[in-house]
């Protein structure tokens, strides 16, 4: 039988940044299309925003994690 692929925990980590930029990118485009309607419901648009500053956050952290140190 086929044995199970491991992935390296960079690989790991470099898939959950993608699948985050595309949540953020989902979000913005979310965002817009509420905004454009101009009668947006005010709470979800805020919790909408608020969710993509969390993602914004959370992709620095693992752009942070990925990116190696150099000491200048």
């Amino acid at each position: 039988m086929n044995a199970p692929m491991e992935m390296s925990s960079e690989e790991v980590l470099r898939i959950r940044l993608e699948v985050r930029r595309r949540e953020h990118r989902d979000l913005d485009e979310a965002i817009h299309a509420m905004e454009a309607l101009g009668r947006a419901d005010q709470l979800a648009l805020r919790r909408l925003k608020k969710r993509k500053l969390a993602l914004k956050d959370e992709i620095a952290r693992l752009e942070d994690l990925l990116t190696p140190d150099i000491i200048a």
